[in-house]
């Protein structure tokens, strides 16, 4: 579990404020979505939890333990809960699929052997095949390939926690499809806590929790599957705006 209580962010000491008293607890074992308008500091939150950013001040806890206070030598073990799909893959140009899968193995001196067969298994596990992709480079690539590389290298780790920043971004609707249906996959089979920052509403088809990010703090949290029949002010100006029909929050058997 997840838990954030009174968290807030600012870059400098006279500067505004990120984030300004969140408080949310992230249910582990389901998918919870965490939407808001662009520049609302979504992406500086999901920093916060991996520990990339420190927050000004408030508590951040995982399965107990508050990260803000960990000295530098046992944050590792916490963090290795934690995997981090950034929002364009980042993938390192110069290494092939297998280095850039690899890398978090291959750094902390386990043989290329031994990784091997494990870049292969992930691979799978993202639906692509060794074989076709091992040795490619990213510009080889299409774009949702390259998110699923990104996924597999988060995953090679064996994280519980899988923190997503706007995975879909800068794709086709197709694409979007496949990669939020990859991301559904992933929390079922592995049993993984995914936390993902969206705006794209058909993440609430496969959403446990959806939070909402606005005016620096969390103003709603509840079931997805609800959502659109909210009643909450801060909702119906986010999603209504959005669209002219709600979109449906069970799985079409077709797709």
């Amino acid at each position: 579990m997840i838990e954030l209580i009174d968290v807030k962010k600012r870059f400098s000491d006279d500067g505004p404020w990120v984030t300004d008293g969140v408080t949310l607890t992230i249910p582990s074992g389901q998918m919870t979505c965490i939407i808001g308008k662009s520049g609302e500091g979504k992406s500086v939150l999901l920093k916060q939890i991996i520990g990339l950013i420190k927050p000004t001040s408030g508590s951040i806890k995982i399965d107990g333990v508050d990260i803000t206070t960990l000295a530098s030598k046992d944050e590792e073990q916490i963090f290795r809960k934690v995997g981090y799909v950034f929002q364009f893959a980042a993938l390192l140009d110069s290494l092939n699929v297998f280095e850039n899968i690899g890398l978090p193995l291959l750094e902390n001196g386990i043989p290329e052997d031994e990784v091997l067969p494990i870049v292969k298994e992930k691979l799978e596990l993202v639906d692509l095949s060794p074989s076709e992709t091992l040795y490619k480079n990213p510009s080889e690539l299409s774009g949702g390939m390259k998110k699923r590389v990104g996924l597999a290298r988060t995953l090679v780790t064996n994280p519980k926690i899988v923190l997503y920043d706007e995975p879909t971004t800068g794709l086709d609707p197709i694409t979007t499809h496949i990669i939020h249906e990859l991301i559904a996959s992933m929390q079922k089979k592995l049993n993984l806590t995914s936390v993902v920052i969206s705006h794209d509403l058909e993440i609430f088809k496969y959403a446990d929790n959806i939070a909402l990010l606005c005016d620096r703090k969390i103003q709603y949290f509840g079931p997805a599957k609800t959502i659109w029949d909210c009643d909450n002010p801060y909702v119906y100006q986010f999603i209504r705006g959005l669209t002219t029909g709600p979109i449906k929050t069970e799985m079409d058997p077709q797709i």
